[in-house]
């Protein structure tokens, strides 16, 4: 009787431990973790990539003692204030983009306002004090930007979620919309779930006039050194009344690109990543030759190259990959936009910025390619 009743007692607690440990989580938490045990995208215990990424750590520790001498600019660049004021009229062509540096980017378009990427603190790196230090302040301040009704994130690298942005623009009730398992991220933050908008690849948010969709990248995740391809990445594809962009986020080349075009080009404008490359990384980060590649297959009008000129994270100058752009894009006639951070711009009034960076040494991209494995 005793052997039975003490049983029963062990049976209680188990069970108390079980109903206890599944209270913790919220709804939305284990609706989450549903949606993520279910996404094709997850297999064992971590999100998948369209073809495998590789890696050659020998070469990118040979890279570092190659790197140019030109990594980063010297004291002489300076970048003007933006005039917040432009904001107070809506862009007459119904589409205007201004680039803050990286990725960092706001587009108006048909009525909407969506910032991509925001990082407006001064360095990405999980601690203040190290790590990649911006080389100018924010042409313009958070508080001066427009009303904002989209924030889009692509993934979850220090140098694309930012926290004390993400609190800021969070602090004014503004939608974020993520792949499938960062909304964990804005939710610890604070961010309201409603507030949350959470896709996995080809998944779409939608009103009356307005779609985003969510697109697979070729890229990888993680903040700490335990949470690996936890958390997914992605591009994404906007779609207005009368027009449409689409960015890439960071990414390799792969051939989904041209199911992205094809189903939802073609794009008036794409903002798609051009820096931070190597041929160690090569499957990581496209490169410049091959971003231009990846806006003729997601059928672009007008390519804006991204993810350079703000933060030096790989060994080549930073002038190189806009130059390498405008030279492969010349090659394939592409019209590509290379305003300053803070120039507001609009595509179809063919505004496309002036050079404005200066000349320095670079390395041209038939002397170091950068291509992507796996591609037909």
């Amino acid at each position: 009787m005793i052997r039975f009743k003490k049983r029963i007692f062990i049976s209680a607690l188990i069970l108390l431990f079980l109903f206890v440990s599944g209270s913790c989580l919220s709804d939305s938490e284990t609706e989450r973790e549903n949606r993520i045990h279910h996404s094709p995208n997850w297999k064992e215990g971590s999100f998948v990539n369209p073809q495998p990424l590789q890696n050659d750590i020998w070469q990118m520790l040979i890279g570092m003692f190659r790197q140019s001498d030109y990594v980063t600019p010297n004291s002489d660049l300076v970048i003007p204030k933006s005039d917040a004021s432009l904001f107070f009229k809506k862009p007459p062509s119904g589409l205007r983009v201004t680039w803050f540096g990286h990725s960092s980017s706001l587009v108006e378009m048909d009525g909407y306002n969506l910032l991509i990427d925001p990082v407006w603190s001064n360095r990405t790196s999980p601690i203040s004090w190290i790590g990649p230090k911006r080389w100018y302040d924010p042409p313009l301040s958070l508080e001066e930007l427009p009303r904002v009704d989209f924030v889009l994130i692509s993934h979850n690298h220090y140098d694309h979620l930012d926290y004390d942005t993400v609190i800021a623009l969070g602090k004014k009730g503004v939608r974020f919309v993520v792949p499938l398992a960062v909304g964990s991220h804005l939710e610890d933050w604070g961010i309201p779930n409603e507030n949350i908008i959470e896709l996995d690849w080809w998944e779409n948010f939608k009103t009356n006039d307005f779609e985003i969709v969510c697109t697979p990248a070729r890229h990888a995740s993680g903040r700490t050194l335990t949470d690996k391809d936890e958390h997914l990445w992605a591009g994404y594809a906007v779609l207005g009344t009368k027009h449409r962009f689409y960015y890439s986020g960071d990414t390799g080349l792969f051939p989904a690109m041209k199911e992205i075009g094809s189903k939802y080009g073609p794009f008036d404008l794409t903002l798609i990543e051009v820096g931070q490359y190597h041929e160690s990384w090569k499957d990581w980060h496209i490169g410049p030759e091959q971003a231009v590649i990846a806006h003729t297959w997601v059928n672009g009008k007008k390519m804006f190259p991204v993810h350079w000129g703000l933060f030096g994270l790989a060994y080549h100058g930073w002038t190189e990959p806009v130059e390498r752009v405008l030279e492969k894009a010349k090659e394939m006639n592409v019209k590509v936009l290379t305003p300053r951070p803070g120039q507001s711009i609009e595509p179809e009034l063919n505004e496309t910025g002036t050079k404005w960076w200066p000349e320095v040494p670079w390395v041209r991209g038939k002397d170091n390619p950068i291509r992507s494995t796996q591609i037909d």
